[in-house]
This record gives structure tokens, sequence and C-alpha cells, in this order.
């Protein structure tokens, strides 16, 4: 990995600690009606805290960054994470139809309590889906080192949405719904694609 991706790597995980979980840690103002902060201000403060960040690096870091998670207002003066917030943000987010099967990553040491519990939005404000079990796979994949191997479920949306349920999509393509019982759980499916009991 060259020394600019590894750089561009490590501040854009800074920029999605301030920008969806603690803008206080840079004294960054967020919007609360719709996630934006000043790109200026941003760009000021992510420096000031160590990185080595301007326009032409953030530019890059939004246009290049594998999952789509921080977007441009149309003259690029504000930005925000798409998704994926903790802090008290609304996010404009279209309210669709799911397909009939929508995908959770996880680890499979969570399945137990997910098991009892149903899949919970934990920190975050909504349960996050993968529109495919790949996607869903490089999700659970991250939780791998402390949990287990990665686990996909599959999850019945159409009977969900049946049900009631209200889905959004994000800009960046991540479906997302209020915690989800058990009961919508159809499938396990292991990384070798094996159907877990």
């Amino acid at each position: 990995m060259s020394a600019q991706k590894k750089s561009d790597v490590q501040t854009g995980r800074f920029l999605s600690l301030v920008l969806r979980h603690k803008p206080e840690e840079i004294g960054l103002t967020i919007d609360r009606n719709g996630g934006w902060a000043d790109t200026r201000e941003l760009i000021e403060k992510v420096s000031a805290a160590g990185y080595e960040l301007d326009m032409e690096t953030l530019e890059r870091i939004v246009r290049e960054n594998n999952k789509q998670r921080y977007s441009f207002n149309e003259d690029k003066s504000r930005i925000r994470a798409n998704q994926g917030h903790s802090i008290d943000v609304v996010i404009d987010m279209q309210i669709k139809d799911p397909p009939a099967r929508l995908y959770h990553g996880t680890g499979s040491q969570f399945l137990e309590s997910i098991r009892r519990e149903g899949i919970l939005h934990m920190s975050r404000q909504y349960v996050h889906l993968s529109a495919d079990p790949e996607t869903a796979f490089n999700v659970g994949s991250r939780h791998t080192r402390r949990s287990g191997a990665a686990v996909v479920l599959v999850i019945d949306t159409a009977k969900m949405a049946e049900d009631g349920y209200v889905f959004r999509i994000s800009d960046n393509g991540v479906w997302q719904s209020a915690d989800i019982p058990w009961k919508y759980v159809c499938e396990i499916i292991e990384n070798d694609g094996k159907e877990v009991d």
C-alpha cells in the first residue's frame, strides 16, 4: 500500500469518527438536520488534529472510499457521512419498498444473543442491511477477530414490510430498518456458503 493510500485510509477513519460519532473530538459543528459539517471547518480542524488534509485529499477520500461513506453538497461547501451515525442527526433517506430478501453480516459469536434479542441497532440509529450476501460477508468479517467466523443472516424483508416495517436506503445503497426480531431471519449462511441450523 502506498504511503498516500495508507494516509488516506487513516484520515478516512478519523473522518468517520468525527462525522458519525464524535464531532466534539475536534470541536466540529454538525448540523443535526442532515448531518452536514462545513467543509472548510472540517479541513481546518482535522488538520489541526494532526492529519494531512486539504480539499484535494478530501475529494479523493470521498471519491475513492469503497463504501461511499461520505458525500458533499452541490458546491462542496458541506460534507456529511451518509449513514451509520451514533450521534443524533436526521439524514433524509429515501423510504422505499425493499427487495424480498436483504442480508445482515455479523460474527458467529453473536448468533445466540441475536436469536434471543433479534438484530439490534446498538449504538447506531438503524440496523444496516446489504443488498447482497457478498457485501454482508465483508461487513461480518470486520467482527471476526473477536467474534468467530463471519456469517450472513438472510432477512425476510418482504414479510417485515407486510407487517408494517419501514425501510430506508442511504445515498450509498445501505438499507436500514428498525430492530429486527429473530422470526424474520429465514436463513443463516456461513462463509463457505453452507446454511447453519
